[in-house]
């Protein structure tokens, strides 16, 4: 789809955005239905962002990553998004969980993991979110139990993207000696280790495809070499590293929805009419709602292409930023897709559009950690000059 990305990828990225388009039109828009309707995971369409080398978009240039910054990472996935809003945020997990192992001191195979994903080999995603503290991703239940050099740890975490198909995850859990919920720490571990299991398939109202499922870990062990935060020093990593790249990610695939649903009620308005020649765009009440809808999305891309600017450049108000960034897209996407809904009527609602689905992923994202009413929380404390937690 045509775009002027207000993300303002450099030039020598272009190359990016033609190839994830490419994947969106020819592989990813043929099979998103199906991966809807079957709520499976789409497979053809992560293998083709593997073998295209997307897996290593924003990873280091030493190990066969393409050193991309978060700017391009945003206009890349609104662009998948726009074809399939379930592989976009399978592709969003894997990007974000992969700058823990890009920043980590402490992993013991850091380099060798860095290249198996940058050749598309290896797809990784977050294990944060727990039945025990639920959608507060930052305050993991689970432990890590001193076992002589290494450690084991037993979780029910909730929410795992990828969860049969991630080759691993990143996770978390309370340091050993914690004295506080904030003294976690990050772990990768393996999807095939022993002790590891999906708990049930995913069946949710929206993003279908991700593969959100449950997942137990029953005395798991962690060997030293597999942590990537120091110990206690989780939330750091969490907040400082995760989040960023998630609100980025993630809002940037709400803004490929929105546009998805500009794009389909535009087609709608301008082809579908009445025996007297006249078209639904002739109706002043359809063109306000198609007006709307891309003026909130363009003041949301907007938003994020000032935060991904700042992240470059960062200063004391840039975690503000990334905060309403998410605030901002995920509210956009919910309203923009209710208000294509209505301007499209049956036909929308008949599952002749494709706009059902925007619907229906746009609000997933809603109720994702942090979800929309943690982020007002976050951004009123931060607006009069209170702790975030």
């Amino acid at each position: 789809m045509a775009n002027t990305y207000t993300y303002a990828p450099i030039p020598a990225s272009t190359q990016w955005l033609e190839k994830a388009a490419a994947i969106g039109r020819e592989i990813a828009a043929p099979a998103a239905t199906d991966v809807d309707e079957k709520a499976r995971f789409p497979k053809e369409t992560l293998a083709a962002l593997g073998e295209q080398g997307f897996f290593g978009l924003c990873l280091p240039k030493e190990v066969g990553g393409a050193g991309e910054a978060p700017r391009t990472f945003a206009a890349v996935v609104e662009e998948l998004s726009q074809y399939c809003g379930s592989s976009a945020m399978v592709y969003v997990m894997h990007v974000v969980a992969s700058q823990t192992l890009v920043v980590s001191t402490q992993f013991a195979e850091k380099t060798k993991v860095l290249k198996e994903m940058a050749a598309g080999k290896h797809l990784t995603t977050l294990a944060f979110s727990e039945k025990g503290s639920r959608s507060q991703f930052w305050m993991p239940c689970s432990k890590l139990q001193a076992q002589g050099d290494a450690y084991s740890t037993t979780a029910e975490k909730s929410w795992v993207t990828s969860a049969e198909h991630a080759q691993s995850y990143v996770s978390s859990a309370l340091s050993p000696t914690a004295g506080s919920p904030m003294e976690s720490t990050l772990y990768l571990v393996d999807r095939t280790a022993k002790g590891v299991q999906t708990v049930a398939p995913f069946n949710g109202l929206g993003l279908r495809g991700n593969e959100s499922a449950p997942v137990k870990m029953n005395n798991v062990t962690v060997g030293s070499g597999d942590l990537l935060s120091e110990n206690g020093k989780g939330a750091e990593m969490m907040l400082q590293v995760v989040l960023p790249w998630f609100v980025v990610g993630t809002s940037a695939m709400a803004h490929g929805l929105c546009r998805a649903a500009i794009g389909a009620t535009a087609s709608h308005l301008t082809t579908a009419g009445y025996d007297s020649g006249s078209k639904l765009r002739d109706l002043p009440n359809l063109r306000a709602r198609l007006a709307r809808m891309n003026m909130l999305t363009e003041r949301s891309r907007a938003l994020l292409g000032l935060t991904v600017a700042m992240m470059e450049q960062p200063t004391a108000e840039t975690p503000l930023y990334v905060l309403q960034s998410r605030l901002s897209a995920m509210e956009t996407a919910v309203e923009v897709t209710d208000l294509a809904m209505k301007a499209c009527g049956g036909a929308a609602f008949s599952k002749h559009l494709g706009i059902e689905r925007c619907f229906r992923d746009a609000r997933a994202g809603w109720v994702m950690a942090p979800t929309v009413d943690h982020l007002q929380e976050f951004v009123g404390r931060a607006l009069t000059g209170m702790e975030l937690f």
